[in-house]
């Protein structure tokens, strides 16, 4: 299985790569686990909300793997505990296809993208940088191996 991140925003500071390094290393290498940047579209103002989510998305399914279960990450999906998170995320290993979990721009992701995503998830209610999105999921996917093998980091 091989599990990307696409992350419409620009280059991250260091704090951030620095967090995701850290939890990447510890992931299965089997994996293959790696963030894709996609160019966020230019903004000038709010009315422009809808024309810069359909731009974004355009460049987001340019980039999806084919037959990869798409993922979208919205304040307004599923909310897991880690232990249900790990739960779900050996299933789709079971099915045998890759994952894609996608983070929208700043004005969030194309409701049409959302909508035919196979599945929605939230980290939060709350909205959060991207940045901060990054190195809490794939903290959130280390956290899911442990579990899933047994090892005691979640306790």
């Amino acid at each position: 299985m091989k599990v990307k991140l696409l992350t419409v925003s620009h280059r991250q500071p260091g704090w951030v790569t620095d967090g995701c390094a850290e939890y990447e290393k510890r992931l299965p290498r089997t994996w293959q686990f790696a963030v894709v940047e996609i160019k966020p579209e230019p903004r000038t103002n709010d009315a422009d909300r809808e024309r810069v989510q359909q731009k974004e998305a355009e460049r987001i399914k340019k980039a999806l793997p084919k037959n990869a279960l798409l993922i979208a990450l919205d304040e307004r999906g599923e909310q897991p505990s880690s232990e249900r998170f790990a739960e779900q995320l050996q299933r789709w290993q079971q099915a045998g296809k890759d994952l894609v979990f996608v983070v929208g721009g700043a004005c969030g992701l194309d409701p049409a993208l959302r909508a035919e995503a196979d599945h929605q998830l939230s980290l939060s209610r709350m909205v959060m940088p991207h940045g901060l999105v990054r190195v809490v999921l794939v903290e959130q996917l280390y956290r899911a191996v442990t579990l899933i093998e047994g090892h005691p980091y979640h306790k």
